[in-house]
């Protein structure tokens, strides 16, 4: 299972100014839940606590970022279970923009006007920014978490909280998808706050039960 977290204080800064510029100035590691990315949290947990006995995770790997680290700590406070174990992986983290951290597509547009042209011109799988990562160096590094996550878990349910591009990586990376057609897992964008995508195990595949969920919300 996969969960994207709850919406955070950025994302509702990004939201609420629309087609405004805007630089959020908090680093990209230390952002916070909103209220709403809180009581999402909260769902999550809820969900969590009516899964029949073989869907509930055992085991929870996590993003180093504060707002998936929250997303966590408030899904489990309110679903009442006793403490799973957790590991913090880097390489869960959020794609990094680099030089455009923090900035709506309006104020990239009027600083980087150039990185903007250039995004639109190599598409968002292919665009790194200066400093930054494309979605494809998000792939990689999550190809080397699922190789050790399919040792370290043991063939126990697992539960990842963190972020949209992890989320769509590791559609791609489960799927066994050549990186030429990693554009096509934007057909499945955006992975909203809080969703959850189940894949279910089978032999040494693994199978898509549902994806970016957010019926329990």
């Amino acid at each position: 299972m996969a969960v994207r977290h709850g919406e955070s204080e950025a994302n509702l800064a990004h939201r609420e100014a629309g087609a405004t510029p805007l630089v959020y100035e908090r680093g990209d590691d230390q952002v916070t839940l909103s209220e709403l990315g809180r009581a999402q949290a909260a769902a999550l947990g809820r969900l969590l606590a009516v899964l029949p006995p073989e869907e509930r995770p055992e085991l929870v790997w996590c993003s180093p970022y504060l707002r998936a680290l929250d997303t966590w700590r408030l899904a489990w406070r309110t679903w009442g279970a006793a403490p799973l174990p957790v590991a913090v992986d880097d390489r869960l983290r959020d794609q990094e923009q680099g030089v455009l951290a923090g900035l709506n597509p309006s104020a990239v547009a009027r600083r980087f006007p150039r990185e903007a042209a250039r995004r639109l011109a190599e598409g968002v799988y292919a665009y790194r920014p200066p400093e930054g990562e494309s979605l494809g160096d998000v792939v990689v590094r999550l190809r080397g978490f699922l190789a050790e996550l399919r040792e370290r878990a043991g063939g126990r349910r697992v539960l990842v909280v963190a972020h949209d591009s992890v989320v769509l990586g590791l559609r791609h990376v489960i799927a066994g998808a050549p990186d030429a057609e990693l554009a096509a897992v934007f057909a499945f964008a955006p992975v909203l706050n809080a969703s959850v995508s189940v894949w279910r195990a089978d032999g040494a595949r693994f199978e898509l039960v549902r994806f970016n969920d957010v019926a329990h919300l």
